[in-house]
């Protein structure tokens, strides 16, 4: 197993790309010996590889150079811990490879910038070579879907009331109650990924265009989907 000089680590831990891309690279095996683990569900070996890496560095921003304990038993936590929160927190909504990646990209420049100068969504555009679009999409994607059974705030106070309860209707609200319970029982009949495009589409007021590169498939498919989709729900629905 390789192991790092302390001059490496002190030269990455300040900054120096070079000097961190050369450990990543010489400590490969560790971080793949981990993916390993996780192989056979369903997820890309090279998607969890880049999970891994992202581990690995926080292990070497981390690390004490005084530590006796040696940089790659330092690291297996990490590495593990990143790769387990990155299963853990992928919930319903898979995001595409292409997505994913960039996600991750970003993620690396913002800690690079981290404590810095403002890193805006243009410059990380320009930097990353991708349009404004695409990093907004991505950023998008990865962020926490929040529960409508949470609590709310307001200015940051905790308002122990959660969304559903601020949702009003003066209409006739356990009518509206009756018609939510009822659509939420019919979108659990669902398959997963008709699920996942009626809730970019309906709960995060997605396009279809967008809904396409966050799933990896067309438009066009995207489209038939949510046509059969909606035909099927207002059947049941009308039952």
């Amino acid at each position: 197993m390789y192991e790092t000089s302390v001059d490496e680590i002190i030269k990455a831990q300040n900054k120096d790309m070079e000097a961190m891309n050369n450990i990543i690279e010489k400590n490969s095996g560790l971080i793949w010996s981990i993916v390993k683990r996780f192989m056979g569900r369903g997820y890309e070996t090279e998607d969890l590889y880049q999970i891994g890496a992202l581990g690995f560095v926080k292990a070497i921003n981390r690390y004490d150079v005084s530590f006796e304990t040696k940089v790659s038993t330092y690291a297996v936590p990490y590495i593990l811990g990143e790769i387990k929160r990155f299963i853990r927190d992928d919930g319903i909504i898979k995001i595409s490879r292409s997505i994913k990646e960039l996600s991750i990209k970003i993620k690396d420049l913002q800690n690079q910038y981290k404590g810095k100068e403002e890193l805006t969504i243009s410059k990380m555009a320009k930097i990353l070579n991708v349009s404004i679009e695409d990093i907004n999409l991505a950023l998008e994607a990865t962020r926490p879907i929040e529960s409508i059974n949470e609590d709310s705030y307001n200015d940051g106070e905790k308002s122990n009331v959660s969304k559903i309860e601020q949702i009003e209707n003066k209409k006739d609200e356990m009518s509206d109650l009756v018609n939510k319970l009822a659509l939420k029982d019919v979108i659990d009949t669902l398959e997963t990924r008709e699920k996942q495009i009626i809730l970019l589409r309906y709960y995060r007021g997605k396009t279809q265009t967008e809904v396409s590169k966050m799933i990896g498939i067309s438009q066009v498919q995207v489209s038939r989907i949510e046509k059969r989709v909606l035909d099927y729900m207002k059947t049941k629905l009308a039952v």
